[in-house]
C-alpha cells in the first residue's frame, strides 16, 4: 500500500475523530495528515511527508487553540429581548394578584401586565418586585 493512502487514511479517521468530539484537538493532526499525504503523493521521502505533517500540525495547533480557548472561555451569551428581563427590578403600579387577574408594573420605563409568581402572594403598588419569568405579555413577578 501506497504512504499517501496511509496518510489519507489517517486523516479521514482525525477528522471524523474531530467532528464526533468538537474539541479542536484532533482537527489539527487531520490536516498534517492531509499535508502528509499530499506531500507523499507528489513522491516525498517518508522522512519529508512525516516533517510537514509535524511542523503543519503543530502551526494549526499554534493558530486554532488559542482562538478556541477563547470561545471556550467566553463569559455568558448576553441575554435580549424578554429573556433580558428577568431577574430586573419592578414596582408595582396597580396591585398584583396571583389570582387569574393581572396588575401592573412598571419595568424598564414600561408598564406591563404582571401577576404572582406564588398564586398566594399579593403585592400594593408601591412594592418592589423582581421579574422571574414572561409568559407572553404578563410579568411574572416574586419578592425581591
Amino acid at each position: 500500500m501506497d504512504d499517501w493512502v496511509i496518510w489519507l487514511v489517517a486523516c479521514v479517521a482525525l477528522a471524523v475523530g474531530e467532528v464526533a468530539t468538537t474539541s479542536f484537538f484532533l482537527g489539527p493532526f487531520a490536516i498534517g495528515a492531509l499535508l502528509g499525504a499530499v506531500a507523499s503523493l507528489a513522491g516525498a521521502p517518508g522522512a519529508v511527508s512525516f516533517g510537514l505533517f509535524a511542523v503543519s500540525t503543530a502551526l494549526t495547533f499554534a493558530f486554532v487553540r488559542p482562538v478556541a480557548r477563547r470561545h471556550l472561555h467566553q463569559g455568558p451569551a448576553e441575554r435580549t429581548g424578554t429573556a433580558a428581563l428577568i431577574g430586573r427590578s419592578a414596582t408595582v403600579v396597580e396591585q398584583v394578584t396571583g389570582q387569574g387577574s393581572s396588575g401592573m408594573v412598571k419595568l424598564e420605563g414600561e408598564t406591563w401586565s404582571a401577576r404572582s409568581y406564588d398564586e398566594d402572594r399579593t403585592f400594593a403598588p408601591g412594592a418592589l418586585v423582581q421579574v422571574v419569568e414572561i409568559r407572553g405579555a404578563t410579568a411574572l413577578v416574586d419578592d425581591i
